[in-house]
């Protein structure tokens, strides 16, 4: 796995964006900008295990490099789920791919490079929407979320994570400090830290958790709750 130096040199000045630069070192990126990574894809795994029937369909939208459903597709092999991940970013998927093959998914996992508002999701029996909807226009995330909510069986299932804001100013402020310390605790150096927050600063636009609970609820989605936060970061079950 390629290491994050990216933003060592500080000569990055453009917006954030998923290259083939990135795509390159994005797995080392989220297992030390995430926190509990690895963790809410095993609590996943566990819900997804007592929500879905043997051979149905998860769907992994902005599935990046495709470690997520890899992780899933082992950790779920008794169900004998078909998995399809979706992504705009064609150095992503390229990645996803060969890794699939080199485990020998490629039969299991299935993955698209389209843009995910316009994607189609037959046969959906749960989708993951992971530290994906921040990078959604805010005026979309409706309309979007209805989408989903469409797709899923009744009974489905929805997992999504996100970074978020708290409203309370004081409390949204040690979050972001919490934070920036597991950061520097990962290695990443002040100025990393800040060349990649100045590159996301128009990219990644964080909801509240009241926000998102509220957009679930009003896409269709019956029960709605949270069941992993990390500070500034959560990860939501909603069910159709």
């Amino acid at each position: 796995m390629s290491r994050d130096n990216l933003y060592a040199d500080g000569e990055i000045k453009e917006d954030f964006r998923f290259t083939e630069g990135v795509a390159e070192v994005f797995d080392d990126m989220l297992s030390r900008s995430v926190p509990g990574y690895a963790q809410v894809i095993e609590m996943s795994a566990q819900l997804l295990g007592r929500f879905l029937k043997p051979e149905e369909r998860v769907y992994d939208l902005g599935c990046s490099t495709g470690a997520t459903l890899l992780k899933l597709a082992k950790r779920l092999e008794p169900l004998s789920l078909h998995f399809t991940g979706i992504d705009n970013s064609a150095p992503m998927i390229a990645k996803a791919r060969r890794k699939a093959e080199m485990y020998g998914k490629q039969e299991q996992l299935t993955f698209i490079e389209n843009d995910i508002l316009d994607a189609d999701l037959p046969d959906a029996g749960a989708i993951i929407l992971n530290y994906t909807m921040q990078f959604i226009r805010p005026m979309l995330r409706a309309d979007f979320l209805q989408k989903i909510c469409t797709a899923l069986r009744p009974g489905g299932v929805l997992i999504m994570s996100e970074k978020i804001l708290s409203p309370d100013p004081l409390i949204n402020r040690a979050f972001i400090d919490c934070y920036l310390d597991f950061k520097r605790s990962q290695g990443y150096s002040e100025l990393e830290i800040s060349r990649k927050r100045e590159a996301l600063e128009n990219v990644l636009i964080p909801f509240t958790m009241a926000e998102n609970i509220d957009l679930l609820q009003r896409a269709g989605f019956t029960r709605v709750e949270p069941f992993c936060q990390w500070f500034n970061f959560v990860s939501i079950l909603a069910v159709k």
